[in-house]
């Protein structure tokens, strides 16, 4: 990838809010902002994550009752 393909990137994902940047003399440092991320994950992956893990909750509950029993 090209320095300006990685440039033009790193500003898509500055405007949306998704990293953020400082400056330190001619270097310009880039972080993760993670509140935006911790709002996508939650809005669209966090209501399957909750079903999945109430399935493997009670599976687990079936596997150490059937293990009890035998």
């Amino acid at each position: 990838m090209t320095r300006f393909g990685v440039m033009k990137h790193l500003k898509i994902l500055e405007e949306a809010n998704l990293i953020t940047t400082r400056r330190s003399g001619r270097t310009k440092l880039h972080y993760l902002n993670p509140v935006p991320i911790q709002s996508i994950h939650e809005r669209w992956i966090g209501k399957f994550s909750l079903q999945r893990l109430s399935a493997l909750t009670e599976l687990k509950i079936q596997l150490e009752e059937s293990h009890d029993q035998e």
